[in-house]
């Protein structure tokens, strides 16, 4: 395994997830840094309707798995020099099959799982990019049923439930990268 790509829906940890592994020195793509520089590009203001019209746009233009693409070099470039290569915002089936297609079974797939009410709480009272509860009811619909969102989350190789604190979480995803680094069977599929 050489690529994991962190998959989940709005508030179910996936930064979190991100960032504790970019701080065990591991080097992390944000796929949805794509849509907000593109939103910055245009001189509008970063709003949740601004980065949907433009992911929309983007992807109508230039085919669902647009981010991925244009991440392939940067992914391609990363692996030359690390040995594990972290994707934060896997999105859209056609992205998960783009990776798919161009790393087979170097890519684990690897989603956050929150209920529901934990994710629309933590959304709320996020710092960065904060959501009411009408509003991430409805980026949930848009993102199943725009951009395929659904897809690789239910193609996870790998589900860890994020359900409790943030330092249960960390050692989740310890226990996960050791599992990773010393390539033995994936067996934490469980809370």
């Amino acid at each position: 395994i050489r690529i994991i790509a962190i998959v989940g829906m709005p508030g179910s940890g996936k930064s979190v997830v991100a960032s504790h592994l970019k701080n065990q020195g591991l080097p992390i793509i944000w796929l949805g840094e794509i849509i907000i520089s593109e939103v910055e590009k245009r001189g509008l203001m970063l709003t949740p309707q601004n980065e949907q019209i433009v992911r929309e746009e983007i992807r109508a233009k230039h085919g669902m798995d647009v981010c991925v693409q244009m991440a392939l070099p940067l992914i391609q470039e990363k692996l030359l020099n690390y040995p594990l290569v972290i994707i934060d915002g896997l999105y859209s089936f056609s992205e998960y099959k783009t990776l798919k297609k161009n790393f087979g079974h170097e890519l684990l797939v690897v989603a956050i799982f929150t209920p529901k009410a934990l994710r629309y709480e933590r959304l709320f009272f996020r710092k960065t990019r904060p959501l009411t509860r009408e509003e991430a009811e409805l980026r949930d619909c848009m993102e199943i049923e725009k951009i395929e969102k659904g897809g690789p989350i239910a193609m996870a190789d790998l589900t860890i439930v994020n359900d409790g604190t943030q330092e249960q979480l960390n050692q989740k995803i310890e226990i996960f990268l050791t599992e990773i680094l010393h390539n033995s069977s994936l067996n934490i599929c469980s809370n």
